[in-house]
């Protein structure tokens, strides 16, 4: 397939800036006016980017949806976005795939149900559910139609250095909820250790502070997953054995949403096979357990 793909975005949701940064990867932005998205580290990265070397050529977002008609014009106006929907429906005659740029997952079936049961390619935020059972319901939509779904830190160029030989322990941490943030720090160790085997157990400590310990064991590693909620912490994953420990630390946000979009573009042109789908699973059950 050698003609631009054209997509349609939709957002947004509260603490999310995705429909800004993830349409300037495709199209492009305007400065000025991306200095007022509301989201301070949006415009500090796009800045640290070559432009239009940084852009993803084989797509373009040419419609935007929000529930807020002057959001998606000041979306549409900071990411040169040509067309800007009243109602999400319309972009299911004018877009070849959607970009469903919300993390809000208790919405996303109701959101996504027409482009998948008009076959439509989808591209679903993290996490796609908070349960194995909403998960099925949006799978079952449509068994032919593609649907896309991860959390860009799995690409993050951090996280995809060589492994120590002989890893059994993980560490993990994130700040903010588990619910929505956990995904971050769980998705890139499945993806990192193929070879964890089943799992097997999810077990919750909370503090009184609104941190969230998860210790999770699979038959060939154990890990533990920690959200801090407000208090500061980077995003990092540290990696063990009985003899080392390897510190690698989130920095790259751009590389990690223009990687995950990338793969996404990929696999709508039948380039790439798709995120296997129990490993999505997996990782849902892993959040549901852990709630």
């Amino acid at each position: 397939m050698n003609k631009k793909i054209n997509l349609g975005i939709i957002g947004l949701s509260e603490g999310n800036g995705h429909p800004y940064s993830w349409s300037a990867i495709f199209n492009g932005y305007d400065k000025k006016k991306m200095e007022s998205c509301g989201y301070p580290t949006i415009p500090i990265y796009l800045k640290e980017q070559k432009f239009p070397d940084a852009q993803i050529k084989e797509g373009k977002v040419t419609h935007v949806w929000t529930q807020d008609l002057n959001l998606s014009k000041h979306i549409a106006a900071a990411a040169l976005i040509e067309n800007i929907a009243t109602d999400y429906n319309e972009l299911v005659e004018n877009v070849d795939a959607v970009l469903l740029a919300r993390d809000d997952a208790e919405n996303h079936y109701e959101m996504a149900k027409v482009f998948i049961e008009n076959g439509i390619p989808i591209f679903i935020d993290k996490p796609l559910a908070y349960n194995i059972k909403e998960a099925e319901k949006i799978y079952s939509i449509n068994e032919n139609s593609l649907i896309y779904t991860c959390s860009s830190i799995r690409f993050a160029k951090e996280f995809s250095e060589t492994i120590i030989e002989g890893i059994n322990f993980v560490n993990a941490t994130i700040m903010k909820s588990w619910e929505k943030y956990g995904i971050h720090i769980i998705e890139p160790v499945v993806s990192m250790f193929p070879n964890r085997g089943n799992l097997l157990s999810v077990e919750k400590i909370d503090s009184s502070i609104g941190v969230k310990i998860r210790v999770v064991k699979w038959r060939n590693l154990q890990a533990v997953f920690t959200t801090t909620g407000e208090i500061q912490s980077q995003l990092q994953i540290d990696i063990m054995n009985v003899n080392s420990v390897k510190t690698l630390l989130f920095k790259d946000t751009f590389y990690a949403f223009r990687e995950s979009l990338r793969n996404f573009i990929k696999v709508t042109e039948n380039k790439k096979a798709n995120i296997d789908k129990s490993e999505t699973l997996e990782i849902i059950e892993i959040i549901e357990k852990g709630i």
